[in-house]
């Protein structure tokens, strides 16, 4: 081809049909598609049509839905004219996967362009989509720029199919007319994808989701959140930073309403930085020329070093099946087929090392319409995405766990607990048969509770901020460390008798509840996983009477600072909702303390002293 000094005079030299273009595409070839919705569907259709043509073609891409069907062509010509490598980290158990898994790849997206650039892979042919040059002679990659980039600026022969439907991107998305050896022009509309199906559980999942995500975060969303979650999750927040691998409608609509400012990042203020774009054309215009963008290559947004110099950040990824140990599996389906758990891990990691940064896993419970468990005793026959030591927060429907730190028989207790009722009684006998459970550890009647969010409150009491939520069975052990550090005054007047010993028996009954007959609200202080316990409030169902007994306990250091009260209203109040008649408590009459808490009733208080006890009772239907 003829080479111009001028890039103007070089974009018109080397103008070709697509046709022509891959003409230039030799037997034996590696070829590079550009990913994503980003893919030029013109070249694309082209090189399928002239398959019969190639001879040992292997095309390299990102696991893709394939709107042209090469996977297809492979299969028929046995590999002999394409072959193909797609780039994708997850299982593969999915039937449109499973089917081509041999093409896979397993790679994390941010390794991906030093495979390119170290010419490891060599590219000898890269076929992209570029908007029209600028006045400078610079395209933009648009909405794809993740390994499209790398692997465009390390190819022996770039084909671009020039689109101006492609919006120009800011950031490093840019490539010159003098880079790129054939031009197609050829506008048609860019791949979009609509709205994630809606999941039953994406409302609970949101609101468990919100508490843990703090004003001023960096988020990252994975192609898996649903519309509806990610909008429950996020929109009451404020000053919210996007490093993200892929940008959204989501994202676009958080910005708008100035949800998301980037102006608390600590890294990249101002800017929502990302590597790609799925969305829709409303999403495509919004980016275009959009100072508020920037789009970098892969191995800069997904490298856990640079996520981790971001303030609170924050890895929000879809699993679709986690085992008692921690273990994920994740899988491409139609609404994140375009590699979406392909950069899951780089982002975990790299969120768990930002200053005040987590990493959250997202689940529902259940699938195939509730009969199966998305939580398993083991992952015996899916591809691991996650090991378990890199998993922290994980949400579900039924709850939140932090899995960091926890032994495997903590983990199991916590994945039990946030696990669908119907699947827990299963679940429990695998992971005692399998040993991760003690032989002697139960769960009673906790194992069929539903946990009740709407009785957990964040307050603050002296300028520090206190937890007051129901018990969990991965509480056991802070309850106990809670009762072994209360005072022995202290100890007495919950006990009534002098005690040393809080073992794993008398504290089980304790944890282990079913949040109506048996509840339990503790106030945590601390991280959420590693809290420690200040107050218990404890009411027990006396079936025969209809009547609850109530018990507390509160930390010295907490005590007459109203804590007590907050425990004793919402004790009450969640026994009144579940239909029990009233409440009873036992004390000495020199506990003043409880005399008076229990009195800061809305109702009719009766006493009864037996010479040695104090009995308090009140009923809910008369109130004072």
């Amino acid at each position: 081809m003829a080479i111009s000094s001028y890039w103007a005079d070089k974009y018109i030299e080397n103008q070709r049909t697509a046709k022509e273009a891959l003409d230039f595409i030799r037997p034996g070839q590696r070829v590079f598609i550009g990913s994503s919705c980003g893919e030029p569907q013109h070249l694309v259709r082209e090189l399928s049509e002239a398959s019969n043509y190639f001879k040992d073609i292997e095309i390299n891409r990102l696991l893709t839905l394939e709107t042209t069907p090469l996977s297809l062509i492979a299969n028929k010509t046995k590999d002999q004219s394409l072959h193909i490598r797609s780039f994708y980290l997850g299982s593969a158990k999915t039937r449109s996967i499973a089917r081509n898994k041999r093409f896979i790849t397993p790679i994390n997206l941010s390794a991906v362009p030093r495979l390119f650039k170290s010419r490891l892979l060599p590219i000898h042919v890269a076929l992209i989509q570029v908007s029209p040059p600028d006045d400078f002679g610079w395209m933009s990659l648009g909405v794809s720029v993740d390994i499209t980039l790398a692997a465009a600026n390390s190819a022996d022969l770039v084909i671009a199919q020039v689109n101006t439907e492609m919006p120009r991107v800011l950031g490093r998305s840019f490539i010159h007319v003098n880079d790129v050896d054939v031009f197609v022009e050829y506008d048609e509309p860019l791949l979009t994808i609509g709205e994630t199906p809606e999941l039953e559980a994406a409302n609970d999942i949101g609101r468990l989701v919100a508490r843990l995500i703090d004003d001023g975060s960096t988020i990252e969303i994975g192609l898996g959140a649903t519309h509806q979650a990610t909008l429950l999750t996020l929109s009451e927040k404020s000053d919210l930073g996007i490093h993200t691998q892929y940008l959204t409608n989501d994202i676009m609509h958080l910005f708008s309403k100035g949800v998301i400012t980037n102006r608390k990042k600590g890294f990249n203020e101002g800017k929502m930085v990302a590597s790609s774009a799925i969305g829709t054309e409303e999403l495509y215009e919004f980016m275009n020329d959009n100072p508020a963008i920037e789009f970098h290559p892969s191995d800069y947004v997904n490298d856990p070093a640079i996520i981790a110099r971001h303030n609170k950040m924050v890895s929000m990824s879809v699993a679709m099946t986690v085992d008692l140990t921690g273990q994920v599996a994740a899988d491409a389906l139609p609404y994140n087929h375009f590699s979406g758990v392909t950069g899951m891990l780089d982002f975990m990691r790299g969120a768990v090392h930002s200053k005040g940064g987590k990493s959250i896993l997202v689940l529902p419970a259940t699938a195939a319409g509730g009969k199966k468990s998305r939580i398993v005793p083991l992952l015996d026959d899916a591809a691991v995405v996650v090991p378990r030591g890199d998993v922290h927060y994980v949400v579900t429907e039924y709850g939140a766990v932090n899995l960091f730190g926890k032994s495997l028989q903590e983990r199991a207790m916590a994945m039990i607990s946030i696990a669908h009722p119907d699947f827990r009684d299963e679940l429990f006998y695998e992971a005692k048969k399998t040993g991760l459970l003690s032989a002697e550890r139960t769960l009673s009647e906790s194992i069929h509770g539903v946990y009740p969010i709407q009785l957990e409150e964040t307050i603050e009491i002296h300028g520090e901020e206190i937890t007051v939520r129901p018990a969990k069975p991965v509480d056991e052990r802070r309850i106990q460390e809670h009762f072994y550090n209360l005072e022995k005054d202290d100890v007495i007047a919950r006990f009534f008798h002098e005690k040393t010993s809080f073992v794993h028996d008398e504290v089980e009954g304790v944890s282990l509840i079913d949040y109506i007959n048996d509840l339990t609200i503790v106030a945590v202080v601390g991280e959420f996983g590693f809290g420690r316990v200040i107050g218990i409030g404890e009411c027990l169902l006396d079936p025969a009477t209809n009547v609850a007994e109530v018990a507390f306990s509160i930390s010295k250091p907490y005590q007459k600072k109203g804590l007590g009260k907050i425990l004793m209203k919402k004790l009450a109040s969640a026994a009144r909702d579940n239909g029990i008649a009233g409440l009873i408590a036992y004390t000495s009459p020199q506990n003043k303390g409880m005399i008076k808490l229990f009195n800061s009733l809305p109702y009719k208080i009766d006493s009864y002293f037996d010479g040695e006890m104090l009995m308090l009772s009140c009923r809910f239907d008369e109130t004072t």
